[in-house]
């Protein structure tokens, strides 16, 4: 996995929209989202309120919510620069089921949200303390109910091993940034879903060595 900072965007090849400038663009986004959406295709509930995790530029939050009229979106990320995106994207797409996001940090106790149907977080806990992963699991089991989809993607280990030299030097190059970073077991990962009541039911390999894990709220 090979996540690409984004950048701002002045043309997307069609109309000139005011909110182009503040549009950024991810091109590992771009890359990834269809396959995302074929896996989510699969496991989110057909309706109700799915709250996306550090939405980051917004392209995966207006995709998604072009995909399934019936569900609200709603993004957030505690970053204002990816928040000005994220409501530019959604200007620019006239979704009606996009709502604006939300400034939501995981290790807040208030999300500014009680409940959802479901919880999408990608390519954030690697670039994260632990301490996020462990917020993250925490937050999802007080507002999923029962059977509700807690969906997680990005480079895993396995078995303490990197799955590839790709996600091995990227893992290096996360430590060189935070020491806080980095790839993470995906054992230790469900091993933070069970202490939170939750239940591993799927993992998805993923193009460009990512997985796709889809976690279960227990009854």
């Amino acid at each position: 996995m090979n996540r690409v900072p984004p950048v701002a965007s002045n043309s997307d090849g069609d109309t000139p929209h005011p909110d182009a400038a503040v549009r950024r663009r991810a091109p590992a986004a771009e890359r990834n989202r269809d396959a995302i959406l074929s896996v989510l295709t699969r496991v989110l509930p057909p309706g109700g309120v799915v709250l996306e995790i550090a939405s980051g530029t917004g392209q995966h939050a207006v995709h998604c919510a072009q995909a399934w009229p019936g569900i609200v979106w709603q993004p957030s990320d505690p970053d204002a620069g990816a928040r000005d995106s994220i409501a530019a994207w959604r200007a620019h797409s006239g979704l009606a089921n996009l709502n604006a996001p939300l400034a939501l940090d995981v290790t807040d106790e208030d999300w500014g949200i009680a409940e959802a149907a479901a919880i999408v977080c990608i390519n954030m806990i690697h670039i994260a303390p632990w301490e996020a992963a462990e917020a993250l699991f925490r937050g999802a089991g007080a507002r999923l109910s029962a059977g509700g989809v807690l969906f997680l993607y990005g480079p895993y280990r396995r078995n303490g091993a990197h799955t590839a030299p790709s996600n091995e030097a990227f893992d290096q190059q996360l430590r060189a940034n935070d020491p806080r970073w980095g790839v993470r077991d995906m054992e230790a990962v469900e091993a933070l879903a069970k202490k939170a009541g939750f239940t591993l039911v799927e993992t998805v390999a993923m193009p460009a060595n990512n997985f796709s894990v889809v976690f279960e709220k227990n009854a």
